[in-house]
C-alpha cells in the first residue's frame, strides 16, 4: 500500500538555508529613496513613544498622558509614507486578474491611467483633508498643537 503525498512532506522549510538569504545582497543606500530614511525615523520614534506608554503605565502605574495620542498620528504618518514608498515600487495592492490576459501594450496603458486616477485621487483627498482641518482649527487634545499640520 503506497502512501499518498499530502503536500506537506513536500513543502520546502524555509528554516534550512535561512543564514544565506542575507548573504547575497549587499546594501547599498543608493537603493533607497528620501521618504524610506523618513519613515525609518518616524518608525523607530513610534517605537520609542510606545515603548515610553508601556512603561509608565505598567511600571511606574502612571500613564503619560501625550504618548497614546502622538503614537496615533505616528502610526498615520508611517502609513502614508509606507504607502509611498509601495508605489514608487510596485508593490501596492492592486488586482493584477486582467492584466494577466491583456496584451502588454494595453496592460500598460490601463495600468498608466489607474495610477494617474489613483495620484489624482490621492491628492484631492490630501487637499480636502488640509482645508477641512485647517477650517475646523481643530487642536490635538493632550499636546497643544493643530491637527492641520499632520
Amino acid at each position: 500500500m503506497s502512501k499518498q503525498s499530502d503536500g506537506l512532506d513536500d513543502a520546502v522549510d524555509p528554516m534550512l538555508n535561512f543564514e544565506s538569504a542575507f548573504e547575497d545582497d549587499e546594501f547599498r543606500f543608493s537603493d533607497y529613496a528620501i521618504e524610506d530614511y523618513f519613515t525609518l525615523v518616524v518608525f523607530w520614534a513610534l517605537i520609542l513613544v510606545v515603548s515610553l506608554q508601556f512603561f509608565t503605565r505598567y511600571v511606574l502605574g502612571d500613564s503619560t498622558t501625550w504618548t497614546e495620542e502622538i503614537a496615533r498620528y505616528l502610526l498615520i504618518i508611517v502609513g502614508f509614507a509606507g504607502s509611498a514608498m509601495a508605489v514608487r515600487k510596485g508593490t501596492h495592492i492592486m488586482v493584477e486578474f486582467f492584466y494577466r490576459y491583456m496584451p502588454n501594450w494595453l496592460g500598460k496603458l490601463v495600468a498608466g491611467v489607474a495610477e494617474g486616477v489613483s495620484v489624482g485621487f490621492y491628492f484631492a483627498m490630501a487637499w480636502v483633508t488640509y482645508k477641512l482641518a485647517d477650517r475646523t482649527g481643530s487642536m490635538m487634545i493632550s499636546v497643544d498643537l493643530p491637527k492641520n499640520i499632520i
